[in-house]
């Protein structure tokens, strides 16, 4: 399988989804975002990362079973694939990586350092 790459975007999704470990569909992707974030994202767009996550085998999805807060209507659920879990885990050691090849004259980062 060829490496897929992810947007900053696509990553925070993907994350996002397996935070909320199996109760990951659009709103309740949004909702955590911007909890975990701040940052606002509109529903769509979090639609748009899910179904490309999908196509490149990062994620699954299933439909739930219908609520009658959304009026009978049901949700699909996204949760992380094998693949998934694996590229969440190279972004996060090459970024510790980086991190710990920063010289700590960098941003100051000296013990006892305060702006």
């Amino acid at each position: 399988m060829r490496k897929a790459y992810l947007g900053e975007f696509e990553e925070l999704v993907l994350l996002t989804t397996a935070i909320l470990n199996g109760e990951a569909y659009g709103v309740s992707v949004a909702k955590e975002l911007k909890k975990l974030s701040g940052r606002s994202v509109s529903i769509a767009a979090v639609h748009i990362s899910l179904h490309r996550l999908l196509d490149k085998g990062l994620v699954n999805s299933h439909m739930g079973g219908a609520t009658m807060s959304r009026g009978g209507r049901r949700k699909r659920i996204f949760t992380v694939t094998v693949a998934g879990k694996h590229i969440l885990q190279e972004i996060h050691d090459t970024r510790n990586q980086m991190w710990e090849m920063l010289p700590k004259t960098s941003f100051n980062l000296e013990p006892g350092f305060k702006d």
